[in-house]
């Protein structure tokens, strides 16, 4: 498709006459196209089409029904459908009233055009530039961010339906798409055991039998994958995707010692993070939190919070489920930045938050990055009162420390975690800790060679740290905190108007593109209830809580 430029000439008279006449008091279609006017212009999109083909439907038009989608929750059959029959729509988009709209299918491909282009931020910039322009929209001033679960367009398998479905996919496609070659390997008992999905079979009792089936699994797959990697094979065979999932899952999944093959166990298996989790969504992953499991992705919201300002989406980050929380923080701060939407103060829960992010946010954005640290527990098996790693003076320069008893360290030494981070062991003799009177409210360490250890952070980060431990104890910092938990009112509303927690799409950047439609869908209902007064809705509150509070 080549894309044709098409100029905004405003609403048709006649589309502008019947839309006013019926909805005299507007709806979010109307207002949000004459508070913001054309909000997509073809022009943004320009690098996603080429010069050459037949005209593209205008892609500003297709972004505009794509945000109005997610607004109302609607497929891409109705969303087209809407483009024809509502009057609301057509006015928003500046159409005449006898515009015949387009084929559903152009949606797919308008998002598959975004992806492959790098333009999936496009739709949100857009959108909050011009609501900037209105003078709501400012750096400064203060946001929040929490993140929600996001399930995957896929069932939630164990490993037996995994490893079985994942070789029945891959011989439903090879059957597909090269059925004679793939008739001289199988037989009619392959048929027997991989004619129909997985999910619906009935796995024999007992955990040898099982496990023989799952070996006799990995026999067969095995059996595929040599013969695609045969020298005689065609070699198209080998792009084929689900050949190329099959080939990585069994990686994962097993061992082979000549013709032996064995399930992979316990620790031999990869970590979560990289394996698969599901045949047909390759990124999604099985992340648990709090004790719930889901296969899928986390979606991370970052909102304004000003009193006097429509609270708007800044920013959203979407990872697989495996990815915490605490390694999102800076890339959250990074596309701040890139909007030109810095916060002067960012309220995020504990998960977001470590020493060296309240630093890095701190002297790397000029952000002050609020949220509650991890207490000292080094020594939370103590009974009563103990000594913390606070109640210790640290002499950086001489690289000392001393005790409260006022005994001298006698080791420093710098090292790293396995996780890279820097850290520093300070160590008490043995000799000066088995003589103190308040040992027992210091350390239980066993007779060797040391007594009370400490292990710090680097200087600039175990000082933020011992500041914000102090800082969230008073009552004036919890209740400036408090403030965070609007958040989740956020992820309430992207959840029921949205449908967020559920993605439409397969694969991490269809389901980041479909968080930016949600996030910008939010936005203009936000705007739109904004200028129209609309206050927001009260925190629920139950029958029982309410006589409580009576009481």
């Amino acid at each position: 498709m080549s894309l044709e430029s098409r100029d905004d000439r405003g609403v048709p008279e006649l589309t502008a006459r019947v839309v006013r006449a019926s909805f005299p008091k507007g709806t979010l279609a109307v207002r949000v196209r004459e508070a913001l006017g054309p909000m997509f212009d073809d022009e943004s999109f320009a690098e996603a089409f080429s010069v050459r083909g037949r005209p593209a439907v205008s892609p500003g038009a297709l972004a505009l029904v794509s945000v109005l989608q997610y607004a109302e929750g609607l497929t891409d059959r109705q969303a087209a459908d809407q483009v024809r029959a509502r009057m609301d729509w057509k006015f928003l988009l500046g159409l005449e009233l006898e515009d015949p709209g387009f084929d559903f299918s152009v949606l797919s491909d308008f998002r598959a055009r975004l992806i492959e282009h790098g333009l999936e931020e496009k739709i949100l910039d857009l959108v909050l530039k011009r609501i900037s322009g209105l003078g709501l929209l400012r750096s400064g001033g203060r946001q929040r961010t929490d993140s929600t679960h996001v399930l995957a367009a896929v069932r939630t398998l164990n490993r037996m339906e995994f490893v079985g479905e994942t070789l029945r996919a891959a011989l439903e496609v090879l059957a597909a798409a090269a059925p004679q070659w793939l008739t001289g390997l199988v037989t009619a008992e392959w048929v027997r055991r991989y004619g129909a999905r997985i999910d619906s079979y009935r796995f024999p009792k007992g955990d040898n039998v099982r496990t023989e089936w799952a070996e006799q699994v990995g026999r067969d797959g095995f059996t595929i994958l040599e013969a695609v990697y045969a020298c005689e094979a065609p070699a198209w065979l080998r792009q084929v995707p689900a050949v190329q999932v099959l080939r990585r899952a069994w990686v994962e999944q097993y061992h082979r010692d000549g013709e032996e093959v064995r399930w992979r166990e316990g620790k031999d298996l990869p970590p979560a993070r990289r394996r698969l989790s599901s045949p047909y969504d390759p990124d999604a992953r099985y992340g648990v939190k709090r004790g719930s499991g889901w296969c899928g992705y986390k979606a991370h919201l970052s909102e304004t919070c000003e009193p006097h300002a429509p609270h708007l989406i800044t920013h959203v980050v979407t990872t697989d489920a495996t990815v915490a929380d605490t390694e999102v923080t800076e890339a959250v701060h990074q596309g701040m930045a890139a909007r030109e939407l810095l916060p002067d103060e960012h309220d995020v829960d504990a998960g977001y938050v470590t020493a060296a992010h309240i630093v890095t946010a701190r002297d790397g954005h000029g952000i002050e990055l609020l949220g509650p640290v991890g207490l000292d527990t080094c020594h939370e098996n103590h009974e009563g009162e103990h000594f913390a790693q606070s109640v210790f003076t640290i002499d950086w320069q001489a690289k000392t420390a001393t005790c409260p008893q006022a005994k001298v360290s006698a080791s420093w030494s710098d090292q790293r975690k396995s996780s890279g981070t820097p850290v520093s062991r300070v160590h008490f003799t043995a000799q000066d800790c088995a003589s103190c009177p308040v040992r027992g409210k210091c350390t239980k360490a066993a007779n060797g060679k040391w007594g009370r250890s400490l292990t710090l952070l680097p200087q600039d980060q175990q000082e933020a740290l011992e500041d914000r431990r102090r800082e969230q104890l008073t009552d004036q910092w919890q209740q400036r905190y408090n403030i965070r938990a609007g958040v989740e009112g956020t992820i309430s509303q992207a959840v029921r108007r949205t449908h967020i927690r559920r993605t439409r799409y397969t694969g991490l950047p269809k389901t980041h593109l479909g968080h930016i439609f949600a996030a910008t869908a939010i936005n203009i209902i936000r705007l739109d209830a904004w200028l129209t007064a609309t206050p927001l809705g009260k925190t629920r509150t139950s029958h029982l809580a309410r006589l409580e509070l009576a009481a």
